[in-house]
């Protein structure tokens, strides 16, 4: 794995932003991206490669390797090359270096994300990429989005309750977190994805690293009131320096049992309702979905989230 300082982090970074500059929507900010590209994330190994011309760099890319769950895989997230350095080959001979490491780690399947059109997935076409996954990004713009409505349009859902918190979830409450987290099972994933399990101390390993991580989160969940059990959850992430005006929602999920009672509504309005409350100058926010995942889709839109572009889960095996 290369080390990398703090200054050759910094100019990383700015290559980075270069390479992503035409992309809409919010990019890592200098301290997530640090994190990102020393200490990774919980649960996984990773490797980072960066290429230098003149001292400068100039291309990259960050290799992760799921340690609990999937370890016949590998991500590549994200490959990225300067545009000015485009044309040369440079991506091509770190898409083989990373191919290689990841058969090395005994991966034998690599996946990576783009947009469904330009030079990203030109490139992973052009390389033998297949396409996992298609999904899209939508966005809800807060300064005109009809708060009233959101609460007209708020389900009685009876029998349930939310709780709502802020930052990393307390001891008392990892092992039901992680029973709501089990829901995202149920997503649109490659048929090559295996399950992923979230015990408490996977779930506490996650959360410990929020804070030094550069994040903050905003999470509601749903109970059952009757017996106390967990139906569902819903996380909306903001870079720890508010700087760029965008909030991530992330994951959203209902338990089988408790589905039909418009939870996943119930849930992202409360959250949505908070986080406007406690952060009223974020402006907008993103969310992925997979383009066949319909309910949530008509979640979203009803909400009033709107297209922002599309993108796809490309997969090639190594």
């Amino acid at each position: 794995m290369t080390i990398l300082d703090d200054a050759t982090l910094a100019r990383l970074h700015d290559t980075y932003l270069q390479a992503f500059a035409d992309l809409p929507g919010p990019l890592f900010s200098r301290r997530r991206f640090q994190w990102l590209f020393t200490h990774g994330e919980s649960g996984q190994r990773q490797e980072v490669r960066v290429v230098e011309e003149g001292g400068e760099p100039v291309a990259g890319y960050r290799l992760r390797f799921p340690e609990h769950d999937n370890t016949h895989i590998a991500w590549l997230d994200p490959l990225f090359v300067r545009p000015d350095r485009r044309e040369r080959g440079i991506g091509a001979r770190l898409l083989e270096e990373a191919a290689g490491r990841a058969r090395a780690n005994g991966r034998s399947l690599l996946f990576a994300e783009t947009p469904t059109d330009g030079p990203g997935a030109h490139f992973a076409l052009a390389q033998g990429f297949t396409v996992s996954v298609a999904e899209a990004r939508r966005t809800l713009d807060l300064r005109t989005a009809d708060w009233a409505g959101f609460r007209r349009m708020w389900p009685p859902a009876e029998g349930y309750a939310v709780e709502l918190w802020t930052g990393p979830t307390a001891p008392e409450r990892l092992a039901d977190l992680g029973a709501v987290m089990g829901g995202m099972n149920d997503a649109p994933a490659d048929a090559g994805m295996e399950h992923s399990r979230f015990d408490v101390e996977r779930v506490r390993a996650r959360e410990e690293q929020m804070v030094p991580g550069g994040v903050d989160c905003y999470t509601a969940m749903a109970r059952r009131v009757d017996d106390g059990t967990p139906a569902g959850f819903t996380r909306i992430f903001l870079d720890a320096g508010r700087q760029d005006g965008w909030a991530f929602q992330a994951d959203t999920a209902v338990l089988r049992p408790h589905r039909g009672h418009r939870l996943g509504l119930l849930l992202k309005l409360a959250n949505l309702l908070r986080l406007r409350e406690h952060e009223p100058q974020v402006e907008r926010v993103i969310t992925w979905n997979a383009k066949v995942n319909a309910h949530m889709l008509a979640i979203n839109e009803a909400m009033g989230f709107t297209l922002l572009d599309e993108w796809n889960t490309w997969r090639l095996a190594i």
